[in-house]
């Protein structure tokens, strides 16, 4: 699993938790729905630390505690 997979998985797992939509989490975050979306799919993905931070602050936790998974400890080194 790639490290933009991880990412996406983690804030869908999160909105599932909580039941919310993804727009929901934008509008929680003050980011576009089309920036959220877009972390969404698999040709793009790109997104910054500054957007995940402000995806955490939308739904009241850390970085740390979005972070802190196994599946994240468990992510394969990116330098090859």
């Amino acid at each position: 699993m790639s490290v933009k997979d991880a990412v996406a998985n983690r804030f869908l797992e999160i909105c599932k938790q909580r039941n919310i939509k993804i727009n929901e989490l934008a509008n929680l975050s003050g980011v576009t729905a089309s920036t959220a979306y877009s972390m969404l799919d698999e040709k793009r993905r790109d997104i910054s630390i500054v957007t995940i931070k402000k995806f955490c602050d939308g739904l009241d936790i850390t970085l740390g505690e979005f972070f802190s998974t196994p599946e994240f400890d468990a992510l394969e080194q990116e330098i090859k």
